[in-house]
């Protein structure tokens, strides 16, 4: 039995008359009738009564076309969907995200995806820089959401944020009173800081303001993200480096500054595998570019 039997049976099932059948079918009537003699030798039933002016169904055929229809709609559902997900409308995207994208681009991302894709599930994790590289590597992610700079030849990536950066400072340390911070003030200061290996762009960008300066930061600890770097300095361990969205975290025991004439940047990139042809991930970067470009002008 061939699919196109089941489309001649129906077709003829719905007219009760094999030469409208035959029309709509595009075909003539002798070869439309053969199909269906075809159809009900193989099956071993008697589908249709005929006479020289009358076709109808007999009790079997009626149960047959039943089951036909839900076979047939079955199957176009069937490639409905598949379509669908070689579109990327069904699927799994896995993101990898480092904490300070979810006080900024990550929500919008997310929401705009859910709301254009909401049959393709989205599942975030919250890793570090080298982590999500670790697991783009192997394919434990799709995307991540890390920071710069990454120079790996399997990887792709785009900067879809340039934000700033700025000391964060206990509000009874006696900077905060400051409006203005200038470099030559943290001279012996205890400092906070994200480690290189997690966050290098930014690390090296604060170590350059005080080479420009003629002395070294004094960094005292090391964290592994920057909500250790809140932690840390709400307990007076050293003053932070932060980007500025940190404010969201809403934490009052902290005030930020920016060093005068030394403005630090916080830089957001997107990283995917370039060889990856998940049509779920290219929807998810499209949607990312398209936010990027409405939020950030990226």
């Amino acid at each position: 039995m061939e699919l196109r039997h089941l489309h001649y049976f129906l077709t003829v099932a719905e007219e009760l008359h094999f030469g409208k059948a035959a029309e709509r079918l595009q075909m003539t009537q002798p070869p439309l009738s053969q199909q269906i003699r075809q159809l009900e030798e193989e099956i071993g039933v008697e589908l249709f009564i005929r006479s020289k002016r009358h076709v109808e169904l007999t009790i079997p055929g009626k149960i047959f076309l039943k089951e036909v229809k839900q076979v047939l709609e079955q199957l176009e559902r069937a490639v409905e969907n598949t379509q669908r997900a070689d579109r990327g409308e069904f699927g799994n995207v896995v993101v990898g995200f480092v904490g300070s994208a979810t006080y900024d681009i990550l929500p919008a991302v997310v929401r705009e995806f859910r709301l254009k894709y909401p049959k393709t599930a989205v599942s975030l994790h919250e890793l570090s820089t080298p982590d999500q590289m670790k697991a783009l590597h192997r394919k434990e992610i799709d995307v991540g959401l890390l920071h710069p700079p990454i120079q790996d030849p399997l990887i792709a990536t785009k900067v879809i944020q340039k934000g700033a950066a700025a000391l964060s400072i206990p509000k009874n340390h006696p900077l905060a009173l400051k409006k203005t911070i200038q470099i030559d003030d943290l001279a012996d200061i205890p400092f906070v800081v994200v480690s290189r290996d997690i966050w290098p762009g930014l690390y090296d960008e604060f170590l350059s303001v005080f080479h420009d300066a003629n002395f070294t930061p004094k960094i005292v600890q090391e964290a592994t993200e920057y909500q250790m770097v809140v932690g840390l300095v709400t307990a007076g361990i050293g003053i932070g480096v932060l980007p500025k969205t940190a404010e969201k975290l809403f934490n009052l025991d902290l005030v930020y500054r920016e060093i005068e004439g030394h403005p630090l940047s916080a830089v957001l990139s997107i990283a995917y595998r370039k060889a990856d042809n998940n049509p779920a991930l290219a929807n998810f970067l499209n949607i990312s570019s398209r936010v990027t470009e409405e939020f950030t002008g990226l």
